[in-house]
């Protein structure tokens, strides 16, 4: 009777704890998903594929999967070394300098859109420069890659942080001991370690950018075929009234992004097994 006692848990049983589980996802997640999937086949597989395949809708999805991939890209580099000099140094303005990384966090993202407009239009402090040479940023596909960069640098940072925290510093120094590199040790003793997590902090930059909507549309241009996304397209369709045409949209992106997620999940499970 004491060993019972003493085995309870905090929380309930398994079988409470569990159906909980299943009716919150469900009503939270599943239920809405399955709402978009009924609506898009309202109208029949034909204007299904008509909608989610049409040549506008396939420039879309270029544009916002390939720019959601550039940028989740480029925040694994630098979001690695924003990580690195937050967790192993100590310099003056430290606690400010991590607070404005969780700025894409808390700023509204229409506050963020209009920002990086002013500062990367041809008349910008930084778009007339870049203009000049050639190379226009605002309402051109960079202006999204741009601006998904500026959301998913957090996600990136903020998933290395705890591990590098917990990279013994003396197993880099048995490295250097036994002869090796700053490159070898950072390349056969540090980085294996963060394959993980860079991958998580991958995969959740992807699924921001990819379904980010009010800080692109200002610096995009909305231009079809060239500088429109996916979400946009999905609003102009419930502007038209075409539920159908934008639960159709919709269901690609959701398919799409799930399968991005599954196979990173997959390849972060493979390196942790390879690891361990």
């Amino acid at each position: 009777m004491l060993m019972a006692r003493n085995s309870r848990s905090v929380l309930p049983g398994f079988g409470l704890s569990f159906g909980i589980t299943l009716f919150w996802l469900s009503a939270i997640v599943l239920v809405p998903l399955s709402a978009v999937f009924a609506k898009s086949v309202t109208g029949g597989w034909d204007e299904f594929v008509a909608a989610a395949l049409s040549d506008r809708a396939l420039a879309a999805y270029r544009l916002s999967f390939g720019a959601a991939l550039l940028a989740a890209a480029i925040n694994c580099v630098f979001g690695l070394i924003v990580a690195w000099v937050l967790v192993r140094y100590d310099f003056p303005g430290k606690r400010l300098f991590g607070a404005a990384v969780d700025l894409p966090f808390a700023l509204p993202t229409a506050v963020a859109g209009i920002a990086l407009t002013a500062l990367y239009a041809d008349t910008g402090l930084l778009g007339a420069p870049l203009a000049a040479w050639g190379l226009p940023v605002a309402y051109q596909p960079a202006g999204v890659v741009m601006a998904l960069t500026f959301i998913g640098l957090p996600f990136v940072v903020r998933t290395l942080e705890p591990v590098l925290a917990e990279v013994s510093q003396e197993a880099e120094e048995a490295a250097m001991t036994l002869g090796a590199t700053r490159l070898q040790t950072m390349a056969r003793v540090i980085f294996p370690t963060l394959v993980p997590a860079l991958a998580t902090g991958f995969a959740l930059a992807f699924a921001r950018g990819a379904g980010e909507y009010g800080s692109v549309i200002f610096i995009a241009g909305n231009m079809p075929f060239r500088s429109e996304i996916a979400p946009l397209l999905i609003v102009t369709q419930l502007e038209e009234y075409d539920f159908a045409g934008a639960a159709s949209i919709a269901v690609v992106m959701l398919l799409v992004s799930l399968a991005m997620l599954l196979v990173l999940n997959l390849l972060q499970h493979w390196q942790r097994r390879r690891l361990g």
